[in-house]
């Protein structure tokens, strides 16, 4: 069965462009290079996935049950957790902040919830819009 097959993730960052796109979520590797004319988002919501773990975006997003429900006739395989990377950055101990802001750091968190989500709406609104001439 395709669902078996495990993919390292270099293998899958390698399809990241529209005619051949897989993308990796909760673990489960999805080619979703049929659904990307489809996507209420575009395809450039799916591209931007590509390379990554895409499961925090998937979730953020709120996705309904059937769209659930229709992911699993892209699912191809699952994803060798030991193979994706870990993003690390790097602080220099001279740059490292003495202390942490607390309305700041509360600022970053919305704006890292809401910018994402602004985002897919005008694309969506721009798709609609386009479509429409």
């Amino acid at each position: 069965m395709a669902s078996d097959k495990v993919f390292g993730f270099e293998e899958v960052a390698k399809h990241n462009v529209t005619k051949d796109c897989w993308i990796i979520i909760a673990g489960k590797v999805y080619d979703v290079t049929p659904f990307m004319d489809e996507h209420p988002g575009g395809d450039e919501v799916l591209l931007a996935v590509t390379g990554k773990d895409a499961t925090a975006d998937f979730e953020d997003i709120g996705h309904s049950d059937s769209a659930r429900e229709m992911m699993e006739k892209y699912h191809i395989g699952q994803i060798d957790a030991s193979t994706i990377p870990v993003k690390r950055t790097y602080v220099n101990p001279q740059q490292a902040p003495s202390h942490v802001d607390k309305d700041n750091d509360f600022l970053i968190k919305v704006l890292q919830f809401f910018v994402p989500i602004l985002i897919l709406g005008l694309a969506f609104g721009i798709r609609q819009y386009t479509k429409a001439e």
